[in-house]
């Protein structure tokens, strides 16, 4: 019932429609076994401003006349009559045409109900037995996108075929809503897909995108902000464009943003009003992005001051020169209409005073689109009649629109030379854009293509272009270029609009990869600021053949040497005063002591290890505690003798009875030992590689354990407080017996030692840090061998005289007489 409904009032209309227009017999019908229907856009009409106050049909003939579809109008009835002329192609079966002119989307669609109607009533199929199929079998057009949308319901519901020679909204392609909508023109997926590929290919990033304010315009927008994601251009403007848009402030927005690249998706028509506006407003230095619609406009072209508004890059339909069809025009212009009694609205052009050099001087762009998809149509009935097997074709197959549909879907033949097929949703499998440029004599040169069906999909040749700058291709930047070694930081809502930064030292930028972070180097890797990779570090150690490893090995050899000439010389003097006074056997104990520590001097240089680390400090430290404990206990020992005697005469027979002394230098070594190898069980020393001194160096040392060195580093400052007490306590002693001025100064040579390497500790950890490590070990050393045992052995080897018991006595009893004073 709805549909019936519908139906009626849609009759109704037409007969209103049709009674209000009485036009004379023209060019647009033609008889024939079968129609097919064709839809031109030969005139314009805008929208009108004051609403409707009844239905009424505009008549198109007093609308804008525009000769490019005028053309292809004429392109239609060639092709009817050259497949009417082919022996090959139809045999004995005559196609006529049924054609309109559709000037408005919403005013004209009498002419639509006209097509699909049978007997004069448009009622959807119900049951094929009862249904008349309608004259027009398949439906060449309309041009336009919005068209298309509007009145393509209408065809579909009987799957009427409706072959768009212009129509390229990519909505269209959906077959659930548009089963029998078919197209010889790409789809705007396609074009946007050029636009996109110059725009990479020039490397422009900052562009504006001016579309028409209707379906073909939007969808091409939707389309271009979908194909830019996840590349490096930005859309910074985009605008509708409507007949009474201010094109004034869109150019001034334009120039505003600083945009070099205007993208002009829109109609003819329309783009011709933008783009002439843009030189009577004087807008300069621009490159302009021209669509199939306009790309070769030569209206434009020889626009007076088109040059000067920049470079003009068009994508055109690549347009093949169709046989015939010049001369079928200058025949048919002498020809006079014929009467005829099927006359409808819009079937009328009031173009006799058009010369055939004016037809054809029109811009051809869609004229092989409009000769493809009669020919498309003119095949589907081929095979459907079964034509060819007999001679001829068969007349007792009924064809239906939907028919047709499934035939068409199936094409495969062969016009000018190029393979005509056609994809699942209707779209083209032939063709290609043609790349062209606009040159100063006001011609469009060919400067590259866009085919799907060759290797190479996309190819331009930029060196043919004559830029608006001497310099070359323009930019198209919101932000310049970062220099070397520099970040982008995004400023704003555009990643193209960005400040620069420099990347600090530690890490560099790859603009290949991420031009908007700083990528850190590794551990093993260093970069100065501003760098645009990592450079490995320099492994940094000392090895033997350091100049001030060799000299301080050298030292040590000379020491052990010297501590061996002592231990002869003391062995040789053994039972002397001398030897007897220094402690005796104690001494060689303290001169074997430095003898072995001397030997952890060698593990500060070569690559670190775990053993190399370890023998660098237990030796050292476990021999230097005896060596101080012994000159402990003697310092004790002598103050014992001599001031203490008296006082505590117990004393010295149990020191003497029990051994005190030796008791106390194992206790003391062996708490050291025990303490080391605890500290060095739960965290030993390791190799470390510290990456934190240098940028350009990693420095090999061994790591450590300050918690397990602490311990012993008190015990060696308690014995050293102590040796400094008791050698205070015995400064006035018996000279042969005072040996604290001797024990201070070594004392005082190995504090100053250590605290100046544990300044330089705190303020450099270069490699030579582990060379003044030895250093340091081999000054305390030294030290005491100097400063405590060479001047004995100068009184054994030089002045024998005081060398003797006699001397020695004479100096007891010196002291003693001092004493009782």
């Amino acid at each position: 019932m709805p549909r019936a409904l519908a139906a009626l009032h849609l009759l109704g209309y037409v007969c209103l429609a049709v009674s209000q227009c009485a036009s004379p017999a023209s060019e647009f019908r033609l008889d024939g076994d079968y129609l097919i229907g064709g839809i031109f856009k030969i005139h314009y009409a805008y929208a009108a401003e004051a609403p409707h106050r009844r239905p009424e049909n505009r008549a198109c003939s007093s609308q804008l006349f525009s000769p490019e579809d005028y053309q292809r109008f004429q392109v239609m009835r060639f092709s009817v009559e050259q497949i009417n002329n082919s022996t090959e192609l139809l045999p004995n079966v005559s196609v006529g045409y049924q054609i309109f002119d559709h000037c408005h989307n919403a005013e004209n669609f009498p002419n639509v109900l006209d097509l699909i109607s049978v007997n004069g009533s448009v009622s959807p199929w119900e049951e094929a037995n009862k249904w008349m199929p309608p004259e027009v079998v398949a439906v060449s057009g309309p041009f336009t996108s919005t068209d298309a949308l509007t009145m393509a319901p209408l065809f579909m519901m009987d799957l009427c075929p409706l072959i768009s020679y212009g129509a390229a909204s990519s909505i269209l392609s959906g077959k659930a809503k548009y089963p029998s909508f078919m197209r010889t023109v790409f789809s705007n997926k396609e074009i946007i897909t050029v636009i996109i590929n110059i725009i990479q290919h020039f490397q422009w990033r900052w562009v504006a995108f001016l579309r028409s304010d209707e379906s073909f315009g939007n969808n091409g927008l939707d389309l271009f902000v979908s194909g830019i994601q996840g590349t490096e251009i930005c859309l910074a403007y985009t605008k509708g464009l409507q007949s009474n848009s201010n094109f004034t402030q869109i150019f001034q927005h334009i120039e505003q943003q600083n945009i070099n690249v205007i993208i002009v998706f829109a109609p003819q028509l329309m783009a011709e009003s933008l783009v002439g506006s843009a030189v009577r407003l004087k807008v300069r230095n621009k490159v302009w992005l021209a669509g199939d619609t306009w790309a070769l406009s030569k209206k434009l072209r020889s626009l007076e001051g088109i040059d000067q508004i920049g470079t003009v890059i068009g994508i055109s339909q690549n347009e093949k020169t169709i046989p015939g069809f010049s001369d079928f025009i200058h025949a048919t212009r002498g020809r006079t209409d014929r009467p005829d009694r099927h006359r409808a609205c819009n079937q009328v052009c009031n173009c006799s005073g058009l010369t055939a050099e004016q037809i054809l001087a029109a811009d051809p762009s869609f004229t092989y689109s409009v000769y493809s998809s009669v020919y498309a149509i003119a095949h589907a009935l081929h095979g459907l009649l079964n034509c060819g097997a007999a001679g001829g074709c068969s007349r007792n197959v009924t064809v239906y629109p939907y028919t047709v549909l499934a035939a068409l879907k199936k094409s495969n033949f062969t016009l000018l030379k190029e393979r005509i097929r056609f994809d699942p949703n209707g779209d083209p499998l032939f063709g290609s854009y043609l790349l062209v440029h606009w040159n100063k004599s006001l011609g469009a040169d060919p400067i590259g293509y866009y085919d799907l069906q060759k290797r190479v999909r996309f190819y331009i040749n930029g060196s043919k272009i004559e830029w608006f700058t001497a310099a070359g291709v323009p930019t198209a930047l919101c932000s310049e270029e970062c220099s070397s070694g520099y970040v982008m930081k995004q400023d704003g809502i555009h990643q193209c609009c960005f400040t620069c930064e420099l990347c600090p030292e530690g890490t560099y930028v790859n603009v290949t990869e991420d031009p908007y972070q700083c990528g850190t180097c590794n551990e093993t890797q260093w970069s100065a600021a501003g760098s645009t990779a990592c450079h490995q570090r320099r492994v940094e150690f000392v090895p033997f053949s350091d100049r001030w490893a060799i000299l301080i090995l050298f030292g040590a050899a000379v020491l052990m040497a010297l501590i061996l000439a002592v231990s002869v010389v003391f062995a040789a003097h053994y039972n002397t005063p001398v030897v007897r006074s220094s402690g005796g056997p104690m001494c060689f104990l303290i001169l074997a002591c430095l003898f072995l520590s001397s030997l952890s001097v060698s593990f500060y240089f070569g690559r670190p290890a775990r053993s190399s680390c370890s023998l660098r400090f237990l030796p050292f430290v476990l021999f230097y505690t005896v060596c101080l404990s012994c000159f402990a206990v003697r310092s004790f020992q002598i103050v014992c003798i001599f001031k203490m005697a008296s006082k505590f005469p117990n004393l010295q027979s149990y020191w003497g009875k029990y051994h005190a002394q030796w008791l106390l230098i194992a206790i003391t070594g062996a708490t050291q030992f025990f303490v080391i190898v605890i500290g060095f069980v739960l965290d030993p020393a390791t190799p470390e590689a510290d990456t934190s001194w240098s940028q350009q160096e990693i420095i090999l040392k061994c790591a450590l354990n300050f918690k397990g060195c602490v311990a012993p580093a008190l015990l060696l400052s308690s014995l050293c407080a102590l040796c400094f007490l008791f050698s205070y306590m015995g400064k006035d002693l018996p000279k042969n017996y005072n040996e604290a001025q001797a024990i201070t100064f070594c004392l005082m040579l190995l504090t100053l030692t250590w605290v100046t390497f544990i300044t330089i500790f705190l303020l450099y950890q270069g490699k030579h840090l582990q060379t003044l490590n030895a250093l340091a070990v081999l000054s305390s050393l030294y030290s005491f061998l100097l400063w405590y045992f060479l001047p004995k052995c100068y009184i054994i080897l030089f002045q024998p005289e005081r060398n003797t018991p006699q001397y020695f006595q004479g100096l007891i009893q010196n002291y003693t007489k001092t004493i009782s004073q």
